[in-house]
Formats: structure tokens, C-alpha cells, sequence
């Protein structure tokens, strides 16, 4: 303890001229961070060096949600509950640390899971490597004002990142049409857990502006020019990297994709594709060979079933901004419609370019050797709808792989006594096979179940401190913790949950409802800045947060929290404290979730519906273990062409009394008119979109009657826990190490590789 203490102490020295007793919680931390770095550094260049050398997959992603790095890295090392107890011995609390930012690169589950993924590559010994773009202030910091959405640049990096190496001796310029930018990589280690493989996750950086926020606002024509600017600059850099890397082995060009798999995380890395004919074509090669490399090196992951969502740009923007690219985009579609009619298929709902419109997701399907989804009904919803034709015309390359995450972070770090609960009856091969879990199902006796509930009962307690710290809110322990934390968007309907909210508190105040269970309800979530009705919905929740618990007639019973800049690790402190997890979208929107599976795996019941990885959740856990509601994707596609949530509103007392609340008083949104237009996208509709698009007028009162079912059933805790538990027990699937070892097996031919190095840290 003193060795590890004492390198601290030497480094604030050489670093900051200051004792641990002077310095800052910033110093510290760059100072531990800075040890590890340095103990790392032999093993994490052989790592590089052997990707290099063998055959790697590269993911290309425009976000990677990384959260904070201290605690992950120092527990995957195997180092945390060391370093705490030399911390504690000389007065210092490793929490400290909760007041690092997280690193700013990502937004959601998109990000999420490719974070999650590189942990599990580097814990299964697979070669792959991360590139992703350097944002200064990544997607943005979120406060309440009035209850509105305030966004502030995250100045993530204002007191440095000890975590990057930047390698200036690897700049690459990337040009377009009107400038040219220096793209300079730094690398961030991927730590495996207790492995002494170390991945790579390679984030470019641009002198300019273009990689100043994730997602620039694009509802101008400068803001789509920006994200364009972005999506070309992390692909040309990328490619320009890994041609550097491969021509260092003194391989032939021809034998690119056999040294080298790009999985295309959903459309904004597809630029990629004509980059990489592009630079073979600059290397000699001809079109033709270097559409076939092309073709043979990507992989294509599809993450929406939205027609709105699969990107298409403005073909004079394309061609204004990026000549050469849209010369190749051109040729590549008149070599797809080429083909096509040569057998007879007519080209135009297939065609790259359509009107003044490039159709990403079709030069993403169309130049690649394997197209997935990422849960079993999405995949399925690809192939017989939003990628029909496509599966009809190569039904070889479409694959499924349900999405996953590792369970060392959002179990064995974030949860220390679930994880602790869990090895002491089965042992901690989990942590590296989490299908183990299974095993728990041999310890349901009620001894066993009220040990599980203590252990809740006490990350309850731990997240009404963490949340009164930052919100003002106390959510007393006994309360059931109800939590929907993921993005803002009207199809994860986080507005059907508080109306639901509102029926519950009118049901209190007249009596309909007796002997409610006190709840508190959570919720975490960023709006795109563009998205004003997104941004309504928070105003709303905040409103109806400040009715009830300012109600003391209720607030015994209920207390509502919109929690300010959720983020990973928000994310970490609110996820082992929940009872119940809302993954409520119509059936037939989510593409898969993660969120759900880390709430799952957290000892949390799923209310759901039909859809995304909730069917295989339901499928592992059992349905008597959980609680589902609403429609098929069949019924609401044939409910869709003739719904009417006018007549529902009209006829449904509780219904129109909500849905009221937004234009009769009760609420106020400062003489905006946000409340009246949501109001009217409900009942009336609006002129791009039919009313109530996402049925949550359809599926409210069945899906307030199964929270109901949820909240009173925890009055039996024994029953509860065992079906909470049961969760956990049956999480085993949902592992990314199982997702990630099912793409380098059937999309990038990976195969671990052997290594024998030690890491000299302490």
C-alpha cells in the first residue's frame, strides 16, 4: 500500500509541486492515471503491434461512450480495491473521483455498446481496435431552467486527459472541397479485464471546428455541411491510419480485406466505403478491385427500423463538399443498377442515388459482405420490411447479433454487492462467462432473497444520497424505485410515462386509487437541441415533478425526478438501485436497447412491451417474472392507416384528463405555445406526422394498469425479489462478450491471439 502511495506522492511532486494533502481531486487523479499509463505502456505497445500483425477488425463509430475511465480501468487491472485502502490509509476517499468528468464522445446506446464491445474484445484476447472522433465538448452539459432543457459546451477536457496518448508523428490531412484539416490521433488504451491484452480505441482529432460537438445541430444547411464534414473526416482519417498500419507490413494492396475487417456502426462511418476505393484507386488499383476489397472489408450494422433515420444527404451538398467521393458514389450505383438489370431487377427502389437524394443505408448494404441487426425481432423487421428488397436480393448476407454489455462494469463495478451477493454463491466465473448465472437459480430460498433485497435496499439508500446531492430530491429508501433512463425521443415515450404518472396522482387525490406503495419515479434522458418536442416532453416532466412533490398531501407516496446530464455514470449509481424498468416503445421501433439488459442484470423487473431485446429478455426470464403490455408489430401496422386518438381522447375520461393538463392551466410553459403543439401532435396531428404516431394514447390505460400490477405486487417482497432475481440469474445471454465473439466468428473471421506479457504497475 505504501509502494503505490508513495508513486502518487513522488508524481504530485514532479507534476503539480504539490503534497496529496495540497493538491486537487483533478491532481490526483491525473497523477494515478498517469502511473497506470506508464505501468501499461510496454504491454499496450505489444498489444498494437500485434493487431498489427495478425488479421484485425477495426470498429468504425461516430460515438463511444466511455464514462468516467478511473474506476473501470483500475478494476479491470484488478488494482481498485488496492488502491482505495492505500487511499483510506493516508485519510483520502477514492470517491473523490466522482467529480471527474466523463469523457464526452458519446450520446446513448450507440456509444454505449461500442465501449462495451472493445471491453470485451480486450478481455477475450480479439484483435479489434476502436476509431471514433475526439469532440472537445462532445455532445453537450444539461441543466434545467424553469424546467427547460439549458445546453452548455462539456468542457470534458478543461483539466486534461491522462487517459489519451496524442501521436503527432501520425497526423493525416483530410481534404475536402473547400479546406483541408490535419487529423491527429490520440490513443485511449482499452483495458482488459485481468488480461494482459490492451486494445485501442483511436480518436481523431481536427484542428478546426469540425470536431468541436457531437451532432451538430442539422436543421440548416451549414449544420448538415458540419456533420457531413464530420462523418468524412472520422472515415478518411481512419482509412488513411490503417493504410499506414498495413503498409508497414510490406503486404500487397490486393490483400487488404484479408488482413483487415471494418464493422460500420449504423450509417454515419458509411462514407467509408467510397474513401477506401478511393485511396486503393490512389494506390493503383482499379475501380473494380477496389469495389471488391471494399465489399469483402465492410461489415454493416443496422440500428433503427426508422425510414427517417437511415441517413440521406443532399446529393449537390455531397458533391459541393466531396467531388471525388460523389464521383465514386456514382459509379458505384451505376455498377449496382448495371447489375441489377442484367437480371431483370428494376434499379429504382435500390438506387444510391434517388432524385437529389444519396441513400446511405443502401451503399452500406449494397458494398458490404454482412448486414445485422441487433435483436431477434429487429433483424426480422429488417428482412421483411425496412430492408425487404435488399434481403430478397442477397438473403446470404443478413445476420443477427443481439446487442450486449459487459458485465464488469455494469455489474462487478457499479454494483460491488450484487457482485459480492453473487460470488459467494457460485463463484466469480461470471465476470468472465456470464452465462454462469444460471447457477443462481439454484439459490431462490427465502434466506437467499432477502439478502438480494438487503443489498438493493442499500444502493436505494446509496442513490437517494447521490441524487439529493445533485438534484435537490430525497427518495426515501422504502420507496420502489421506478426508472426510465435512456434518450429523448417521442418512440421511447417518455411522455406515455408521465401521463401515466398524472392518472396515478389523480387516482390518489380521489380516492380511485388506495394504499398506493410510495414510488418514486426516475427519469434521465438528453434531448437533440433541435428537437422541440422532445424538449417539450422534459418541460412537462418537470412540471408534473414540481406538482407532486410539492403536493404534501401525496409526497408521502410519490416523488417524481428528472435527473439533471444523465450520463454513464449517473448511469452507474442509478441502474443497482431500480425495482422496475420502463422499456416501453411501441412494438416494432426499438432496434434492440442495452439499457434494459443492464437493468435486468441489476435485479430489476421489465414493465415492456413487445419489442427490441425485451422479447428475448422475456423469452430468458420468463414472462411471469416480468411485466408486458401492448400490441404486436402486427396489430399496430394494421391498427396504423385508420387510427383515430381523437376518438380515444374523447371517450376515455382519464385519457382526456391528462392529455388536458397541457392546455387547460394546470401547467405553464412560460406563453411559449410548446404545451398547445404537443397537445395537438396527440389529437390533431400536425402537418408532417399523424396524430399520436407512436399509439401512446392507445396503450396508456393498459400500460398504467400493468405499472399498477408492478407497484403493488412489491408489497410481497419475497415474491418480488425472486422475480428480481430471477432476472439476474437469467441475464447470461445479454453479454457483449457473447455478442462480440459472435461477430469476430461469423463477420470478421477473428480468432484470439496468443500473447505473454506482465504488467508492471506497482
Amino acid at each position: 500500500m505504501d509502494k503505490i502511495f508513495e508513486k502518487i506522492e513522488l508524481r504530485l511532486k514532479q507534476d503539480h509541486q504539490v503534497t496529496p494533502n495540497e493538491a486537487t481531486v483533478y491532481q490526483i487523479h491525473d497523477a494515478l492515471s498517469k502511473l497506470i499509463m506508464d505501468g501499461i505502456a510496454d504491454t499496450w505497445y505489444e498489444s498494437r503491434h500485434m493487431h498489427e500483425r495478425s488479421r484485425g477488425a477495426y470498429y468504425f463509430s461516430a460515438e463511444y461512450l466511455t464514462g468516467r475511465m478511473v474506476y473501470n480501468n483500475l478494476y479491470n487491472l484488478g488494482l481498485l480495491d488496492q488502491v482505495k485502502a492505500a487511499f483510506a490509509e493516508h485519510g483520502l476517499d477514492i470517491n473523490m473521483f466522482e467529480e471527474i468528468e466523463d469523457c464526452a464522445l458519446g450520446n446513448g446506446g450507440l456509444g454505449r455498446l461500442a465501449a462495451c464491445f472493445l471491453d470485451s474484445a480486450a478481455t477475450h484476447d480479439l484483435p479489434l481496435d476502436g476509431y471514433g472522433i475526439r469532440y472537445k465538448y462532445g455532445l453537450f452539459k444539461q441543466s434545467w431552467r424553469d424546467g427547460y432543457q439549458h445546453e452548455a459546451a462539456d468542457d470534458w477536457q478543461r483539466f486534461g486527459d491522462p487517459w489519451s496518448r496524442r501521436r503527432s508523428t501520425h497526423e493525416v490531412l483530410v481534404k475536402f472541397a473547400d479546406q483541408t484539416v490535419r487529423a491527429v490521433p490520440y490513443d485511449m488504451p482499452i483495458i482488459g479485464y485481468h488480461t494482459d491484452n490492451i486494445g485501442t480505441l483511436k480518436e481523431k482529432n481536427a484542428v478546426e471546428d469540425i470536431t468541436r460537438v457531437l451532432y451538430p445541430n442539422d436543421t440548416t444547411r451549414a449544420g448538415k455541411k458540419l456533420r457531413l464534414k464530420q462523418q468524412y473526416f472520422l472515415s478518411s482519417a481512419s482509412l488513411q491510419d490503417l493504410m499506414l498500419r498495413f503498409k508497414r507490413e510490406n503486404l500487397s494492396m490486393e490483400k487488404f480485406a484479408a488482413h483487415n475487417a471494418i464493422q460500420l456502426n449504423d450509417t454515419h462511418p458509411t462514407v467509408s466505403i467510397p474513401e477506401l476505393i478511393r485511396l486503393l484507386m490512389n494506390e493503383g488499383l482499379t475501380f473494380e478491385q477496389s469495389f471488391d476489397i471494399a465489399q469483402k472489408t465492410f461489415g454493416y450494422t443496422n440500428h433503427t427500423v426508422m425510414q427517417e433515420a437511415l441517413e440521406k444527404w443532399d446529393a449537390d451538398l455531397f458533391q459541393e463538399l466531396l467531388p471525388e467521393i460523389f464521383d465514386i458514389i456514382y459509379r458505384i450505383n451505376a455498377k449496382l443498377c448495371g447489375e441489377l438489370m442484367s437480371r431483370g431487377i428494376d434499379c429504382s427502389s435500390y438506387a444510391i442515388i434517388q432524385g437529389n437524394r444519396i441513400h446511405m443505408a443502401n451503399l452500406a448494404v449494397y458494398v458490404s459482405h454482412a448486414v445485422n441487426g441487433v435483436a431477434k425481432i429487429h433483424s426480422e423487421i429488417l428482412k421483411n420490411d425496412v430492408l425487404k428488397n435488399w434481403y430478397e436480393l442477397y438473403p446470404e448476407r443478413f445476420q443477427n447479433k443481439t446487442n450486449g454489455i459487459t458485465q464488469r462494469r455494469w455489474l462487478g463495478l457499479c454494483n460491488p454487492g450484487l457482485a459480492a451477493y453473487i460470488t459467494k454463491r457460485i463463484g466469480d466465473g461470471w465476470l468472465l462467462d456470464l452465462s454462469e448465472l444460471e447457477k443462481l437459480k439454484e439459490h431462490m430460498t427465502s434466506t437467499d432473497i432477502r439478502e438480494f433485497l438487503e443489498v438493493k435496499r442499500q444502493n436505494k439508500r446509496a442513490l437517494s444520497d447521490y441524487v439529493y446531492a445533485r438534484e435537490g430530491v430525497r427518495l426515501p429508501e422504502n420507496f420502489v424505485f421506478d426508472v426510465q433512463i435512456k434518450r429523448m425521443h417521442e418512440y421511447k415515450r417518455q411522455l406515455m410515462n408521465a401521463f401515466a404518472i398524472l392518472d396515478i396522482y389523480y387516482g390518489i387525490k380521489d380516492g380511485r386509487i388506495k394504499d398506493f406503495p410510495p414510488t418514486a419515479f426516475l427519469f434521465g434522458a438528453k434531448s437533440a437541441p433541435g428537437y422541440i418536442i422532445a424538449k417539450t416532453v422534459i418541460k412537462f416532466i418537470n412540471e408534473i415533478a414540481k406538482l407532486i412533490n410539492n403536493d404534501d398531501s401525496v409526497n408521502d407516496r410519490m416523488r417524481v425526478v428528472f435527473v439533471q446530464n444523465y450520463n454513464c455514470s449517473y448511469a452507474e449509481h442509478i441502474i443497482p438501485a431500480a425495482d422496475i424498468s420502463e422499456q416501453i416503445s411501441p412494438a416494432g421501433t426499438e432496434a434492440s436497447g442495452t439499457g434494459n439488459m443492464k437493468l435486468m442484470l441489476n435485479g430489476a423487473v421489465s414493465l415492456c412491451t413487445y419489442d427490441g431485446a425485451n422479447i428475448e429478455i422475456l423469452d430468458a426470464a420468463g414472462e411471469e417474472n416480468n411485466y408486458r403490455f401492448g400490441a404486436s408489430v402486427d396489430t399496430l401496422n394494421e391498427l396504423r392507416p385508420h387510427y383515430d386518438p381523437k376518438a380515444i381522447y374523447e371517450h376515455e375520461p382519464r385519457v382526456k384528463r391528462v392529455v388536458d393538463t397541457l392546455v387547460n392551466g394546470t401547467f405553464q410553459d412560460g406563453g411559449t405555445g410548446v404545451f398547445r403543439s404537443l397537445y395537438n401532435s396527440l389529437v390533431t396531428g400536425n402537418s408532417w406526422q399523424k396524430p399520436d404516431y407512436y399509439f401512446v394514447l392507445y396503450e396508456l390505460l393498459p400500460y398504467i394498469d400493468r405499472k399498477l400490477d408492478a407497484i403493488y405486487d412489491t408489497q410481497d417482497p419475497l415474491s418480488f425479489g425472486r422475480k428480481a432475481l430471477m432476472n439476474t440469474a437469467s441475464a447470461g445471454y445479454f453479454s457483449s462478450d457473447r455478442t462480440v465473439l459472435d461477430y469476430a466468428r461469423d463477420i470478421w473471421d477473428l480468432k484470439p491471439f496468443p500473447h505473454q506479457y506482465t504488467l508492471n504497475l506497482f
